[in-house]
């Protein structure tokens, strides 16, 4: 496939002795582990807030739902940001990825839409009703007083970047509720289609997404993921659209969220980098 200037190889990994490093010593990681960003989301950056985090619920049809709020650690308003968990839940490695935005200066709503419906880690079927959920976490976040824009971005990952995707498009929220689509190697595609269509289709709704977006995948991401996000961008692209697609060496699906005990170098650059290019793209088109 040809892939336009805007589908970025981020050639910097491969200085010497970093992704190497990283493949042939995964246990030596005294060199370069950072308590601070794994434990509590600093990093060396001019965007960088302690974090404050709480429970809150909401009702959405007959469920009530939990969600994760949160915010810099200081007093102000702050951009709103919609974090939509993947097959894996909002387990405590997935909530680190929450974390990690709001310390960038957002104040972020992250909903447990599996564990509201009492579903199990990594689902096989997609629920459509669960959409909904995401939607009304979108209400939810909007009505909040300490977020500084009438407009959220939506940041995901996996699955989530499905249930986004419908929220933006499906629920019609793109035109007025959402500025900006972020997502680390996202389903584009409906979970519950064929298998011809998980690898060689798109999912319909990204005709229709006019919102700027930016995807993160790794390198070594697996070819059936990876084959229709680059088609997604290219149709996005297409079209005339703001849509980015950034691409890691050395790493594969789960860079972000890795654990400790298999995480590499390669994997904590990565995650690094887009979450500061995340935040970027989100304050730019949140006019913040």
């Amino acid at each position: 496939m040809n892939v336009k200037p805007a589908i970025t190889l981020l050639a910097a990994f491969l200085v010497a002795g970093g992704v190497a490093a990283a493949d042939t010593t995964p246990d030596d990681n005294n060199w370069w582990w950072d308590d601070a960003w794994w434990d509590d989301s600093q990093i060396e950056a001019p965007d960088n807030y302690p974090v404050a985090t709480s429970w809150t619920n909401y009702k959405s049809s007959d469920v009530e739902v939990s969600a994760l709020v949160v915010r810099p650690g200081a007093t102000g308003k702050f951009p709103a940001v919609l974090f939509v968990h993947g097959r894996r839940g909002l387990d405590e490695l997935v909530q680190r990825l929450a974390r990690r935005v709001a310390a960038r200066g957002f104040v972020v709503l992250a909903p447990d839409i599996y564990g509201a419906h009492f579903i199990g880690t990594h689902p096989i079927e997609h629920d459509y009703e669960l959409e909904k959920d995401v939607n009304r976490a979108l209400d939810v976040l909007l009505a909040r007083t300490d977020i500084s824009t009438d407009r959220a971005c939506l940041y995901s990952h996996t699955r989530g970047g499905y249930y986004s995707l419908k929220v933006a498009t499906t629920f019609k929220r793109q035109q007025q509720d959402i500025a900006c689509y972020v997502s680390y190697y996202p389903h584009l595609q409906d979970p519950n289609a064929p298998e011809p269509m998980q690898v060689y289709g798109y999912a319909k709704e990204i005709d229709q997404l006019t919102l700027p977006m930016l995807v993160f995948i790794g390198d070594e991401e697996q070819y059936q993921r990876r084959r229709v996000i680059e088609t997604s961008i290219q149709v996005m692209q297409d079209k005339g659209r703001d849509a980015q697609l950034i691409i890691y060496p050395g790493v594969g699906r789960g860079f972000d969220f890795r654990d400790d005990n298999v995480r590499t170098f390669a994997d904590d650059l990565a995650s690094k980098d887009a979450v500061q290019r995340a935040a970027r793209f989100m304050r730019k088109h949140l006019g913040k």
